[in-house]
């Protein structure tokens, strides 16, 4: 029992695992104090608030701003701001030049670990940031608790998706008490792509999976009634079949389904439909996240499938968003922090989000 606990320690030291810390108090910091119970968590910063920009509301099937007009959403995935401002390019003119490409929003994917990492105030700090320059600029902004895995059973794909139940909660109870009233944030996006990896993440069902993400909306309810909360399938957040019975118990949301070309074989479109497409008819759906992942010599492979998935999306009323504004991650929009030169995957984002598309003239 000793040789265990000893190993589940060094382990929860390897990855940095005292979810505690969220909060930003530990167990060893009330060592000692005799006055233990007039000890109190640190105060968050004050609410970040704006109504600059249009409040987004759910009506129906679509997402709406405050006068009931109907928008559209093309937008781009940015890389994790840590990872940005720890290698020294972090500015408001990388989200001018989002905007320069076509986009109307911004996701801002924060991983487990660098919010633990950071810690939660310092993390608040950027965030602060993008939601000021985004403002200024007229875009929205999706925040995305970016993890990949079973959140019910507590295992992921790689280490820095590393997170817990508890941790995961501590995330949208912050992030909710301080940005609510704020327009800019026009969604939260719960959990990046919950997967069961085969098996080899363990077992979930539709049922515990909802029963998780309602959990979270009330959390984030009891402070910020507004934000439009997103709701991932399974499948690495593609399959919505569940909804054909069992929708979430919660008004105002809007679904999540991340359709990379590679998740069914052709012909797309009826799969698309039957997967995910179908749900668009009577709730509001988001493609947050897709790119070009055919392969590097099958650009020809990779067009034909975004103009395909483009359209059919806009078809149905989704709005979506492309992966990823970086030049390391993959698939990059652009090939050197330098001079922006954008690749493929890029040019094709800045033709689709200006309705360029030869399908869309």
């Amino acid at each position: 029992m000793k040789n265990y606990l000893l190993v589940f320690s060094i382990m929860l030291f390897l990855f940095g695992l005292d979810f505690s810390s969220a909060q930003e108090i530990s167990n060893n910091e009330l060592t000692g104090i005799t006055n233990w119970y007039n000890t109190q968590l640190p105060q968050p910063p004050p609410p970040n608030q704006n109504t600059t920009l249009s409040l987004i509301k759910v009506k129906g099937n679509r997402f709406v701003n405050s006068e009931g007009d109907t928008l559209l959403f093309h937008g781009l995935a940015f890389a994790d701001p840590d990872k940005v401002e720890a290698e020294g390019h972090w500015n408001k003119e990388l989200f001018q030049k989002m905007k320069d490409l076509g986009a109307n929003l911004i996701r801002i994917p924060v991983h487990p670990v660098a919010w633990r990492n950071r810690t939660p105030n310092k993390y608040l700090e950027l965030l602060d940031q993008v939601v000021n320059w985004c403002t200024e600029l007229g875009l929205y902004v999706i925040i995305d608790w970016h993890s990949i895995g079973n959140l019910k059973m507590g295992l992921f794909q790689d280490p820095y998706y590393i997170t817990s139940l508890t941790e995961t909660f501590s995330f949208w109870q912050t992030i909710a008490r301080h940005f609510t009233g704020n327009n800019t944030i026009a969604f939260y996006e719960l959990f990046n792509e919950p997967t069961l990896f085969n098996g080899q993440l363990g077992s979930m069902t539709w049922d515990e999976w909802k029963e998780i993400n309602e959990e979270m909306i009330r959390l984030i309810r009891a402070f910020d009634n507004e934000t439009v909360p997103l709701v991932a399938g399974l499948d690495w957040a593609y399959d919505l079949t569940p909804l054909r019975y069992d929708p979430v118990n919660a008004e105002g949301i809007g679904y999540v389904s991340h359709p990379y070309g590679h998740k069914r074989t052709l012909p797309w479109e009826p799969k698309w439909e039957e997967d995910f497409g179908f749900a668009s008819g009577k709730y509001p759906v988001f493609a947050t996240e897709f790119g070009f992942v055919l392969g590097d010599l099958s650009m020809k492979a990779n067009r034909d499938y975004g103009e395909r998935i483009i359209k059919f999306l806009e078809d149905k009323g989704i709005s979506w968003a492309w992966w990823v504004f970086d030049s390391d991650w993959y698939p990059n929009m652009f090939k050197s922090w330098d001079d922006f030169t954008l690749t493929d995957n890029g040019e094709f984002f800045k033709e689709a989000a200006n309705g360029l598309l030869e399908n869309s003239k």
